[in-house]
């Protein structure tokens, strides 16, 4: 749970960054804007179409009792519009990063320079932000389906497709929200999942946590520019990059400081294996050679 609310953290650390860089910060609210206007729209026309169309789809149902057909068809249309908020809120994401990409760009920029005083060299690039795009919505739609089919569940439905499109669509978040971080550093998609996984806690602490701050109206827009610097800092925090003007011993004896970018984690001492036992080694003297011969012999 501690690793947890660390991951949480990250973001709250990540609004920190409208005090160094606040020009940067403002222009990232650019493409969120925009883009949430637009999403905002086919919710609210989706929020009012879904009665008539859970009627469509339940026929079945007139001849049911008012009250168990009311029941259901609520269930329907409560599932339906949770499954479409965490949809709108994955493709935001995507297609906020895709074409907020200089802005948010410099967002990153500005973060790395003032928390470890360097920017990696590999460039992230626009087709590898829309190819993450496109698997971040197509993961994002299985996502919603799974909390649609957990919301339908009587009774206990709505609360556990919540918890369960939170839990799911937090994780598809940080996965993308730090891959610019991660593979800036020349790590391919299998290498960022590898270590998304060995911080599993803190990387869904950071995507929940991101994630409730969506669900707040306007919420997504006001938070992106952070969630990206926030990433950012997550990145460095898994990577164990020391910050600018600091150094930090591993516990393989080497030395990172800013500006380093080694990706691999230092190995834990229950790995490291012990040095053979050996019997000591007793050296025996020598007489000397002008040591007189035994007379007793």
């Amino acid at each position: 749970m501690r690793e947890f609310f660390t991951g949480a953290g990250m973001l709250v650390r990540g609004l920190g960054q409208w005090r160094r860089t606040p020009g940067a910060m403002a222009l990232g609210l650019i493409p969120g804007a925009v883009v949430g206007l637009v999403f905002g729209g086919a919710l609210v026309a989706w929020g009012f179409a879904l009665p008539d169309l859970v009627d469509a789809w339940t026929p079945f149902a007139d001849d049911w009792s008012p009250a168990w057909a009311g029941l259901l068809r609520t269930a329907i249309g409560v599932a339906s519009f949770g499954a479409a908020v965490l949809l709108v809120i994955v493709s935001f994401t995507a297609v906020t990063l895709v074409i907020g990409e200089p802005f948010y760009d410099r967002i990153w920029r500005a973060t790395e320079r003032s928390a470890i005083g360097t920017v990696p060299d590999t460039d992230y690039g626009f087709w590898r932000a829309v190819g993450d795009s496109v698997r971040l919505i197509l993961r994002g739609i299985l996502a919603a389906v799974a909390a649609w089919a957990v919301g339908l569940i009587p009774l206990v439905g709505g609360p556990l497709g919540f918890v369960t499109g939170v839990t799911l669509t937090g994780w598809l978040l940080a996965d993308e929200l730090t891959s610019r971080a991660l593979s800036a550093r020349g790590l391919d998609r299998r290498a960022r999942r590898a270590i998304i996984s060995a911080n599993r806690a803190r990387a869904l602490g950071f995507g929940v946590a991101t994630q409730l701050c969506f669900l707040v109206p306007l919420g997504a827009v006001a938070v992106m520019p952070a969630a990206v610097a926030g990433s950012t800092l997550w990145a460095h925090a898994a990577l164990r990059l020391a910050p600018a003007g600091t150094s930090a011993s591993r516990a393989d004896g080497r030395t990172l400081t800013a500006g380093d970018d080694d990706p691999t984690p230092a190995p834990r001492l229950s790995d490291t294996p012990a040095p053979p036992r050996t019997a000591p080694v007793v050296e025996r003297s020598a007489p000397p050679a002008n040591r007189p011969a035994d007379s007793a012999r």
